[in-house]
């Protein structure tokens, strides 16, 4: 059961970034279209599953104090340490990396919540990988995205792309191997939540709306997070 998820996990990433890939020409609806599917998953799944995970370990003032400082983490790596605010060519392409990996970083652990919920029980590992599924497309869309918006080629995207399709099921395989206490995932995803928030909010969004400011940009950005809310609802009912 496990295998056919981890390769199902990997399918999905992959055709998300096949299409972005394929229909870079559009390049500003689907960096609308991620932007809102990147803030739908921050705040529709991970800020959620961080709180459920946390359960009496750790408080909802802790779980949000936690996605704060990821994003002021996040901030600093971006205009401090790579130096956005004048960044060159280079500077741009160390960016979309660190955008890139973060997405792939957090594939990994999706891998890793999914093997370990299977440990508690085969219920939950079937709800957990069904989230997952949910937004792999998106994930495979967010990653071509975030590395061709920042200079970097096609070649170097698909990748950056294999590497995030590749990451699940490394997760996946990772927990055949260790025991991993189900309150430890909490603070990881509360830190990611904040991740992703500022990649949605701070990047993708300001990108899409600077390259075309219409109203289909703004339809894109909705349409992303009621993606993700209408396919995380389904996946929890």
């Amino acid at each position: 059961m496990l295998l056919i998820i981890a390769a199902a996990t990997f399918c999905a990433t992959l055709l998300g970034g096949l299409f972005a890939l394929r229909f870079r020409d559009q390049l500003h609806l689907i960096l609308g279209f991620s932007a809102g599917a990147v803030i739908g998953v921050a705040f529709f799944e991970l800020l959620p599953e961080a709180i459920e995970l946390g359960g009496e370990h750790f408080g909802i003032g802790m779980i949000t104090s936690i996605v704060a400082f990821a994003f002021v983490a996040y901030l600093f790596l971006d205009r401090v340490v790579i130096l956005h605010a004048h960044a060159d060519e280079v500077g741009h392409g160390h960016r979309g990396a660190l955008a890139a990996g973060t997405l792939s970083f957090h594939s990994f652990l999706d891998g890793l919540a999914i093997g370990f919920a299977f440990q508690i029980s085969s219920a939950l590992g079937i709800i957990i990988a069904v989230a997952v599924l949910a937004h792999d497309f998106s994930d495979g869309i967010n990653t071509v995205n975030l590395v061709l918006k920042n200079g970097m080629s096609k070649f170097t995207a698909l990748r950056w792309l294999l590497a995030d399709a590749a990451a699940p099921v490394i997760g996946i395989i990772t927990t055949f191997f260790i025991i991993l206490p189900e309150n430890a995932l909490a603070p990881i995803l509360a830190a990611f939540c904040g991740f992703f928030i500022y990649i949605g909010a701070s990047d993708l969004l300001p990108e899409s709306h600077h390259r075309h400011p219409t109203i289909w940009t703004t339809a894109m950005t909705a349409l992303g997070i009621a993606v993700i809310y209408v396919a995380l609802s389904i996946a929890h009912f």
